[in-house]
């Protein structure tokens, strides 16, 4: 039998992944402890190759959607708009967790191996056309998360956080899974393009898709750690190294966004009206649940890990407000402000997380509400990006935040659905209460911490990139915007 050549270009950056952390493998076990900064440069220059081939597949493609791999495989500009996302993510989360790895003997080459495969997961996911290659990814993510999560072994705090969240994944693939089954069981199909279309014109089984659906959107919410699927996010966030965490917290909700865009939007889409009721309950009860509990934390990594599960519920209201009564009018400008929503989040969350790990030293965590007090007498200048990052987080204007709570809203708006934009209002509101606590801190309390800061000049110049990003964009979120704006419409 002859099988033809599939087309290999628009998978070049996977490919290239692929042979890059092969190589760190093997490079890295011939190394010294002395000469680790080697694998971290082969790891860093990994993620900047895939970054110029997926801009080369991007222009050689002409934005135009291309499948390959019997049609396994997509790329679109949403797909390599998300994945340049993910690779300043993780290219950042590594810059800024350098001397923090080196303090805890976490400064390993399996470290950097587990990031990659981490990557390769979410490529994997963003490009995927078929329930099979989306199942692939997501288990090659999530079974790198939890060894990363574990790779302190002398903490019993760290391998507590891993057990949950690999009982709690697992869990949540099972449903995925049986979710994926049951759709297949309806249409005959696992390719995501052709279940849309089965679902349009074969009148399949509705019991048993909405059956499947159910499962499918529980497994999809795990991942985005949404109620009632957020039991692990605050023990693993607290649990894991804060390096670690940051990773959790940033670019793996790229690639959940991608997951839900693939199977409800461009699989599931004709069933809207059944998916977007469930959305609308796990949103309000992630903002309510988010940003109450959020409140009584004195731990940042647990505040922040709260924060986490009301974003997500905040998201989700672009996602829902995409069809109104079967009019699909109103998708791109849902759908690009939830994009942009997770964009905005991910590029804040490095930033905090990046100032508690610029605050931590050798034998020392920032954990603590308290330890960011009286930080503008110690730096005035790192108090004023966190200030800038938690003004975001909390949605006031003039940073990226507001614009990005705004974007959602507008689609919300249009849709018809007044009482819940007036919801997620209120409980941004409530949220603001504890990003803003964080700036009385800094600002009114005497410093606990007398500790100098001394970070490198690479985390100092990125650290401020970072937080002024998030003010510039805020001026300017126009070409952001538009980016996603584009991204979606040429689905």
């Amino acid at each position: 039998m002859n099988f033809p050549m599939p087309n290999l270009l628009p998978a070049y950056p996977e490919i290239f992944l692929l042979i890059m952390v092969s190589t760190i493998l093997v490079v890295d076990l011939f190394l010294p402890q002395r000469l680790r900064y080697v694998t971290y440069a082969l790891t860093q220059l990994a993620l900047i190759g895939c970054a110029v081939l997926t801009l080369d597949v991007a222009v050689l493609t002409q934005g135009v959607v291309t499948r390959t791999f019997n049609n396994m495989f997509v790329a679109d500009l949403m797909g390599h708009a998300l994945k340049l996302s993910a690779y300043i993510a993780l290219f950042t989360t590594l810059v800024y967790s350098r001397a923090y790895l080196a303090d805890r003997g976490l400064w390993k080459g399996e470290f950097f191996a587990l990031v990659l495969f981490a990557l390769m997961g979410m490529m994997v996911m963003i490009s995927a056309n078929h329930f099979l290659t989306l199942y692939l990814g997501l288990e090659l993510l999530s079974l790198s998360l939890y060894a990363m999560v574990a790779l302190d072994r002398d903490s019993a705090r760290s391998t507590e956080a891993a057990m949950k969240y690999f009982v709690l994944g697992a869990l949540a693939s099972g449903l995925l899974l049986y979710g994926m089954s049951m759709i297949y069981g309806a249409t005959g199909t696992l390719d995501i393009s052709q279940v849309a279309q089965s679902i349009s014109s074969a009148n399949p089984n509705k019991t048993v898709l909405t059956f499947g659906l159910v499962f499918l959107v529980s497994g999809m919410a795990f991942k985005l750690g949404v109620v009632p699927f957020h039991m692990w996010i605050p023990d693993v966030y607290h649990g894991a190294p804060t390096a670690v965490t940051l990773i959790i917290g940033s670019a793996p909700k790229l690639a959940a966004f991608a997951m839900a865009m693939r199977l409800l939007v461009l699989g599931l889409l004709d069933l809207a009206v059944d998916w977007q009721q469930m959305l609308v309950i796990m949103a309000v009860l992630s903002m309510a649940l988010g940003n109450l509990a959020a409140i009584a934390q004195t731990n940042i990594k647990r505040m922040l890990a709260y924060s986490t599960i009301s974003h997500m519920g905040f998201m989700l209201l672009g996602l829902l407000a995409g069809v109104v009564n079967g009019n699909w009018l109103n998708a791109a400008d849902a759908y690009s402000a939830a994009m942009f929503y997770v964009i905005v989040y991910v590029l804040t969350t490095l930033g905090t997380f990046g100032m508690v790990l610029l605050l931590s030293r050798a034998g020392f965590e920032a954990e603590n509400l308290d330890d960011f007090k009286g930080l503008n007498s110690r730096s005035p200048w790192y108090a004023f990006i966190m200030l800038l990052l938690m003004f975001s987080l909390a949605g006031v204007p003039p940073t990226v935040g507001f614009y990005a709570k705004l974007s959602v809203l507008q689609p919300l708006l249009a849709a018809g659905m007044t009482w819940l934009a007036v919801v997620a209002v209120l409980f941004s509101l409530i949220g603001a209460f504890y990003y803003l606590r964080i700036v009385k801190l800094m600002y009114f309390d005497e410093p606990v911490d007398t500790a100098p800061i001394a970070p490198s000049l690479e985390m100092s110049v990125l650290i401020s990139v970072n937080g002024l990003a998030v003010l510039v964009l805020g001026l300017v979120p126009q070409s952001l915007m538009a980016l996603c704006y584009l991204s979606i419409k040429a689905l």
